[in-house]
């Protein structure tokens, strides 16, 4: 509700900025045209992994991980580890954040194992994995529309070293924190049948279909509305009672779009000048890092979706756009509010009764987020050096 209120009031500001002038309507009307297929895909890819939920996919990948993880909790980790990271760079971290969370937290009950580890893995996978694909990230949606031209195997190809630097430093650093939860033994509970077989075979298939069409070529939003609908019309055959308005992320597109007219207008106000006084310019590592270095504090100020829009003006090139990715993206693990991955993550522990104060996480983010940041931006400069 809170995010629905924030949205809302974000929204007013917004609109009064059109009215009174200081936002022209053509550049609203020019950021609306640009953002509405990001939007799109995101109430679309909500509902397909809510239904492949509703369906049981995900219990049954949960309960095929914990037999795959063979008694020891760390390779029960490694695996969650897995999920989090395929998940996030294939169907968002949004994705990761709502779905992935209950699935890992009632694994490591039934395991016996504490929740904590796998549930921060998750959280911090859903931030720092969304480097790879325009899919994984909004605010790489974004992006790509700036790289023209480019499509996700070359955006890839661009962010891989990065990429992968900000999946394999969280993960050391999350295992050297919990290595005492995680270097035990645990025992599997007994596999839940399926409620309903022909649910699950369709989510199943439309899911594994979904994934190769994301990196197609194609603008994203297209196959995930297919998709949807395709889940949509089996449920209403099946489960009519699932299809509800709560399936539709309204209050993340609320917010979303708010943020989006505050940062026009914004930027109509002049703080583009001063954002490029202090970004910089240039493409040394030095340059990259200071690029990357406000990025982050960015988004930990304000959020990483209207940090991502107030800096792009001043990336002005697909090395120094990465720069700014790695910032907003891998850098958004030290405040509750830098990515909406990270609230909608809370909200799902909170419903699990799965306590973690938000001081603990600023510290562990505080210790992370600069080096994965610092190290990915590095890779960055010697990979397009």
């Amino acid at each position: 509700m809170r995010t629905a209120i924030l949205g809302a009031a974000l929204l007013l500001v917004g609109f009064a900025a059109i009215a009174t002038g200081i936002l022209p309507a053509a550049d609203a009307l020019a950021i609306g045209e640009r953002v509405w297929p990001i939007l799109l895909f995101v109430v679309a890819i909500t509902v397909v992994t809510e239904l492949a939920a509703e369906a049981g996919l995900f219990r049954l990948v949960a309960q095929q991980t914990a037999r795959w993880g063979r008694g020891r909790a760390w390779l029960l980790w490694l695996l969650v580890l897995a999920l989090a990271v395929v998940g996030t760079i294939f169907l968002s971290l949004d994705t990761t954040a709502v779905l992935l969370t209950p699935v890992v937290v009632i694994l490591a009950r039934h395991a016996g194992l504490s929740p904590l580890p796998f549930a921060l893995t998750t959280v911090w996978m859903a931030n720092t994995a969304s480097l790879l694909l325009p899919v994984s990230n909004l605010t790489n949606l974004l992006a790509e529309h700036e790289l023209a031209g480019v499509g996700p195997l070359q955006f890839a190809a661009l962010t891989a070293v990065p990429a992968l630097i900000s999946v394999v430093v969280p993960a050391l650093i999350l295992f050297l924190v919990f290595r005492r939860d995680l270097l035990v033994r645990y025992r599997t509970e007994p596999a839940e049948a399926p409620d309903d077989r022909v649910l699950l075979i369709a989510s199943g298939v439309v899911v594994a279909l979904l994934i190769p069409s994301l990196v197609s070529g194609l603008e994203v939003w297209i196959p995930t509305v297919i998709a949807a609908s395709v889940l949509g019309v089996f449920f209403l055959v099946r489960r009519r009672s699932v299809l509800r308005f709560g399936l539709l992320p309204w209050q993340l597109v609320l917010l979303a779009s708010g943020l989006f007219l505050v940062v026009e207008a914004a930027h109509s106000l002049g703080l583009g000048m001063l954002l490029a006084t202090v970004s910089g310019t240039g493409h040394d590592p030095l340059s990259l890092l200071r690029l990357a270095g406000v990025a982050t504090l960015g988004a930990n100020a304000i959020d990483n979706l209207p940090a991502y829009l107030a800096l792009e003006p001043v990336a002005g090139d697909p090395v120094r756009l990465v720069a700014l990715l790695i910032g907003v993206n891998v850098g958004s693990l030290i405040t509750p509010w830098a990515s909406l991955a990270t609230l909608l993550w809370h909200e799902r522990l909170k419903a699990l009764d799965v306590e973690i104060s938000w001081a603990r996480y600023a510290l562990l983010g505080l210790i992370a987020a600069p080096i994965t940041v610092t190290l990915a931006t590095l890779g960055l400069a010697l990979s397009q050096g």
